[in-house]
């Protein structure tokens, strides 16, 4: 498989169109999309570059659902968007908030189905945590998601519709006519990192990111953008060509051996595959370093022999990195233990030395189960705890 060939999944997309009068949602249209819909739809072809830019703005600038209040708009024009297309994002069935005040949300999305959205507060930022798929392929050991089987990819809807719910959460719309500052910003960073491999569902993550991205709308800066992988290689040169985000890759092992148990797919790309292609991956440089995610196991893979092998890996490929390290989030039923702090900080250690950044990443939202790992949708708890109550029993499931 070459590098721009595209990653297939037998996994059901939910279409556009909506079941209550089959009216289009606008949300997660790239610009191209929009136009062809407004044409397809009525509006005069030589009018439909500026009747985008203008609806593109009301959305995602400053975050109008109603058309009734795009009042660069003719009044008859806005009464025929409202009959052909909707504004919809995902619904917020719940919000947990942490003692740290970390926000844990469960969105619904089209088909019933449940994601979780996590955001981070801290001094000089705001961090989205989004998901990208329901459930996960990927089955990584340490993983509460992974436990969870895939059931489809996200729309670019439903993608970027999470930052538009976290912004009303936020209350962080700009006034029309107004643009939010960047130092301003509650909700200044987005990483894929909630459920899901991205890289399964690389052509809604790009449309959604660049929805993100556009200058005309959330206007979020490409590096402040991070998109994580378990390694789904030949789509590693796409994402810096089609997205151009920062890139993050969940390591977490430095032998093929150990790896295989933590992250299965590396039984289809190696630790040696893996690095290659981080090595070549176009926007690498020291100022915008691949970030190597570390989650710290108790036993498995915190000895000093992990730490001078994985620098030696990064060092031989040549990769300009920071090594994060993650200390493990532990879930009910989970096979493992976090590292104690002694051990996490001695790792830490051996890798500064070597001259690397090795952060320790803070767990947040522990409480509410909104740390890294800990991810999954309430519905598929309740649905496996009713199966368990009912295999106890005796009662077949239908």
């Amino acid at each position: 498989m070459t590098a721009s060939a595209p990653i297939t999944q037998d996994v059901k997309t939910i279409p556009r169109k909506l079941p209550e009068g089959d009216k289009i949602n606008l949300v997660g249209l790239t610009r191209d999309a929009l136009r062809d819909a407004l044409i397809a739809n009525g509006t005069p072809e030589k009018q439909a570059k500026m009747r985008v830019g203008q609806i593109w703005q009301w959305i995602y600038q400053w975050g109008k659902r109603d058309f009734a209040d795009m009042t660069n708009l003719s009044k008859s024009y806005r009464e025929e968007l409202a009959e052909k297309f909707t504004i919809e994002i995902p619904e917020v069935v719940s919000k947990l908030v942490s003692t740290d005040g970390t926000r844990k949300y469960l969105v619904r999305i089209a088909g019933g189905h449940e994601v979780e959205v996590v955001y981070i507060p801290e001094v000089d930022r705001g961090t989205l945590c989004i998901s990208s798929q329901v459930g996960c392929t990927l089955t990584c050991s340490f993983c509460h998601t992974g436990t969870q089987k895939l059931v489809r990819n996200l729309t670019a809807a439903e993608i970027v519709g999470q930052v538009m719910m976290a912004r009303d959460d936020l209350d962080e719309w700009p006034v029309p006519g107004t643009k939010t500052s960047n130092d301003a910003r509650l909700l200044s960073n987005i990483v894929l990192m909630g459920m899901g491999e991205p890289l399964y569902n690389f052509d809604n993550v790009r449309d959604a990111m660049k929805i993100a991205m556009d200058p005309e709308g959330i206007s979020l800066s490409r590096r402040r953008i991070t998109l994580s992988t378990s390694g789904v290689v030949p789509e590693i040169a796409r994402t810096a060509e089609e997205i151009g985000c920062l890139l993050a890759v969940s390591f977490h092992a430095t032998t093929d051996e150990t790896r295989d148990m933590l992250v299965p797919i590396n039984k289809r790309w190696n630790i040696e595959t893996l690095l290659d292609a981080l090595a070549k991956y176009p926007k690498v440089s020291n100022s915008e370093r691949i970030t190597f995610e570390y989650v710290m196991l108790n036993g498995v893979n915190d000895s000093d022999e992990d730490a001078h092998r994985l620098i030696e890996l990064i060092k031989t490929y040549k990769i300009p990195a920071k090594i994060n390290l993650i200390p493990f989030n532990e879930w009910p039923g989970a096979p493992y233990k976090r590292s104690s702090n002694n051990r996490i900080h001695a790792f830490s250690n051996i890798i500064f030395n070597a001259g690397y950044s090795s952060p320790i990443r803070k767990p947040r939202g522990e409480d509410i189960m909104a740390a890294c790992g800990q991810l999954k949708s309430a519905t598929e708890r309740a649905r496996k705890s009713r199966k368990q109550i009912e295999a106890e029993a005796g009662i077949a499931t239908p």
